[in-house]
């Protein structure tokens, strides 16, 4: 198994302690199952609800550490969930759409100032385009 002599015993040691964070996960279940739109709490969401019931005297017994501990307990105990869905972009065009007429045909000389205004429009790919 690979695994040394004082790692197997200190797993034997820990293996019948209880979860150091067993208050703070009843705590959050407790809060998850009040009301059907506590299910869309986030680690943030989560995190000032229980700092408040916290300071108002309902969780005297459940220290809350941090936001990174408690998304760390909501991922443990299933919390934590992925969007449904994945936002695709800003926009989406149609390739015959993109398309433009090329009014000056390279001739970027002009007799009068601003008689030929021009600018570039740079499509800068980002993660998950094609």
């Amino acid at each position: 198994m690979e695994v040394s002599r004082q790692a197997f015993y200190d797993y034997l040691d820990r293996k019948n302690k209880p979860w150091k964070y067993q208050n703070l996960a009843d705590a959050m279940m407790k809060i998850h199952v009040e009301d059907e739109c506590n299910a869309d709490y986030g680690r943030v969401r989560m995190y000032q609800a229980l700092t408040y019931r916290q300071e108002i005297g309902e969780f005297k017994d459940v220290h809350v550490p941090c936001e990174g501990t408690v998304r760390k307990v909501m991922e443990e105990i299933n919390l934590i969930h992925k969007p449904k869905r994945k936002p695709g972009g800003i926009t989406k065009a149609v390739r015959e759409a993109r398309k433009s007429d090329d009014i000056l045909k390279r001739d970027f000389k002009a007799d009068e100032p601003l008689r030929k205004c021009v600018t570039d429009i740079t499509e800068v790919k980002a993660y998950g385009q094609e």
